[in-house]
C-alpha cells in the first residue's frame, strides 16, 4: 500500500466507530449517514483483509484486528494534528517550545519563572507537559526535555539518537528543610530523630546518604514519603516534618520564610547535578528553542 493509496476517509470512520462504539454515534460525529460509514469500514476490511469490528446489540466492538489497528490510527492522527498545529503557530512567526520537564522542576522552578521568561524573550510561547518519562524524541512531539537523573549511557545512543545533546545544568544542594517554628529544636542532626523525616522515594539522594555522609547511622524510615519532591516540600512547608530535598526546587518556600535550613553551615550537605536538558542537536537552528536555551543558561548562572 503507498500513501497514494491511503484511504484517510475509511480510516477517519474506522477511529470515529472505535471511539463511539456506534456506526450511528460515528456518522453523527463526520456529518455522514449511517450506512456511508459502514461502508468506509466495509471497504478499509476488505483492503486490509481482516475484520476489525463485531456487532453487540446495536453497538460494535473492535475485534483483535481492529484493537491493534486503531493504536496506530490514534497516534498518526495524533502525529498529524501536532505537526498541523506546529506549522499553524510556526505560521504566526511566533516561535514556540515543545517542552517536556520532569515535574518537580516544572512546578517548583520553571513554572514561577515563566513570566519573566515570557517578558525577557518576547513572542515566546512555551508548551510545558510534566513527566518522569524521558522523552526519546521519536515523534518530534517535544523540542527538549528537562530531565532529573543522568539516563543511561547508551540511552540516546540507539540508531536514530546520535544528534541528541545532554546539557548538566547547575549543582544542588541536598539538606534538611523544616519551617521555622520545627527549627528552633534542631541544633545537631541527632535533633532530626525527634521529627517526622519526610522520605521523596524517587530521589537520587536519601535519608540514609545524608546521614553517612554526616558520619551517623541512617534511622530506620518512618514518617511520610512521597514520590515526588514537591509534594515533600509542600508538605514540610505545612509542618508535616522535616524534608530532605533540593533548595534549588525549594528556593520559593526558602525565600519567603516557610521553609529553613536548620542545620545550614554546620554539617555538611549533598552536592549534585540532578537535573539535565536533553535536545536534538537539529534544535539549535530553532530560535524557540535558541531562546529558551540562552535563557536557562543564563538564569542557572551556567558557564557559555
Amino acid at each position: 500500500m503507498t500513501i497514494r493509496s491511503l484511504p484517510l476517509q475509511s480510516l477517519r470512520a474506522f477511529e470515529a466507530a472505535a471511539r463511539t462504539g456506534s456506526f450511528r454515534a460515528a456518522a453523527t460525529a463526520l456529518g455522514l449517514t449511517p450506512s456511508a460509514v459502514s461502508h468506509a469500514v466495509r471497504g478499509l476490511e476488505k483492503l486490509i483483509g481482516a475484520s476489525l469490528f463485531a456487532r453487540v446489540g446495536r453497538r460494535v466492538e473492535l475485534t483483535p484486528a481492529g484493537e491493534t489497528l486503531i493504536g496506530y490510527v490514534e497516534r498518526g492522527f495524533d502525529e498529524l494534528r501536532m505537526g498541523l498545529e506546529g506549522i499553524a503557530a510556526r505560521g504566526t512567526d511566533m516561535p514556540v517550545l515543545r517542552l517536556h520537564c520532569a515535574p518537580s522542576f516544572a512546578t517548583q522552578w520553571l513554572v514561577p519563572r515563566l513570566t519573566q521568561l515570557l517578558a525577557q524573550r518576547e513572542g515566546l510561547e512555551v508548551r510545558i507537559a510534566a513527566g518522569t518519562d524521558y522523552s526519546r524524541f521519536i515523534t518530534n512531539e517535544f523540542d527538549a526535555d528537562i530531565l532529573y537523573g543522568r539516563p543511561q549511557a547508551d540511552f540516546y545512543g540507539t540508531p536514530g539518537h546520535e544528534g541528541v545533546d545532554l546539557m548538566p545544568l547547575c549543582e544542588e544542594r541536598i539538606t534538611p528543610l523544616c519551617t521555622p517554628q520545627m527549627a528552633t529544636s534542631i541544633a545537631t542532626p541527632s535533633d532530626l530523630l525527634a521529627h517526622r523525616l519526610i522520605d521523596s522515594e524517587n530521589k537520587k539522594v536519601r535519608w540514609r546518604d545524608w546521614f553517612e555522609v554526616n558520619g551517623l547511622a541512617a534511622p530506620l524510615p518512618r514518617g511520610s514519603r512521597f514520590d515526588r519532591s514537591f509534594i515533600a516540600i509542600s508538605a514540610a512547608a505545612d509542618g508535616l516534618g522535616i524534608a530532605l530535598e533540593s533548595t534549588l526546587l525549594a528556593e520559593r518556600e526558602l525565600r519567603l520564610g516557610r521553609l529553613v535550613c536548620p542545620l545550614k553551615g554546620q554539617w555538611q550537605d549533598i552536592t549534585y547535578v540532578g537535573h539535565f536538558l536533553a535536545f536534538p542537536r537539529s534544535q539549535l537552528r530553532q530560535r524557540a528553542f535558541r531562546l529558551f536555551h540562552g535563557w536557562l543558561r543564563q538564569e542557572l548562572q551556567l558557564v557559555p
